[in-house]
């Protein structure tokens, strides 16, 4: 096995993935995982404790991204600028291997209670971090919440559009996530 290859993480979360399509989460073992991906069992964990941590392989950066991308805004945009800034920085590390694997990942998430869980974990930590940097900035909390709980409702909607968007299109996961939080912005207006 290559066990020293570059790459390893990425293909242990692609094999995941693959195997929770094809099997089933339950069903799958992390024997059967890292042996797809080319690595030792110990390999895997260097990278995860267990096999349900492969799913929100990136929260942290993804989380920091967020963070930093709403501290570094503009001193004069308001909160949900703040936001569109956290969304951007984050969406920019998003590349081609999310876009390949959201559909398989959607689809192991759905044949999963244990894995929603985990999922709806994500979306409150994300939430919640970016809500933290929102009242780091001097907002206040009701409206940092609400705010970073749009951001985290922005970020999904266009990520699914985004992933179900033709695969040949260069487009980045930034005009999808900005243009779902403008959607929400303008429905927010109208709930009176």
């Amino acid at each position: 096995m290559g066990r020293w290859e570059p790459g390893a993480r990425e293909r242990l979360v692609m094999a995941a993935v693959d195997l929770f399509t094809e099997q089933g989460y339950d069903a799958t073992t992390v024997a059967q995982i890292a042996e797809r991906a080319g690595v030792t069992k110990s390999t895997f964990f260097r990278y995860f404790p267990d096999k349900r941590e492969l799913l929100v392989a990136g929260q942290e950066t993804l989380s920091r991204l967020l963070t930093e991308g709403i501290a570094e805004a503009p001193a004069g945009v308001g909160p949900l600028g703040a936001v569109a800034a956290g969304l951007e920085r984050a969406s920019s590390a998003m590349g081609p291997m999310n876009r390949e694997i959201a559909p398989r990942l959607k689809a192991a998430v759905a044949a999963s209670t244990e894995l929603q869980e985990r999922d709806a974990l994500k979306s409150v930590s994300l939430a919640a971090a970016m809500t933290s940097a929102l009242v780091a900035r001097g907002v206040p909390d009701p409206i940092a919440a609400l705010a970073g709980e749009l951001g985290v409702l922005a970020f999904k909607r266009g990520y699914v559009e985004w992933s179900d968007a033709d695969r040949g299109a260069q487009d980045e996961l930034a005009g999808y996530v900005l243009s779902a939080l403008d959607e929400l912005r303008t429905a927010t207006a109208s709930l009176g």
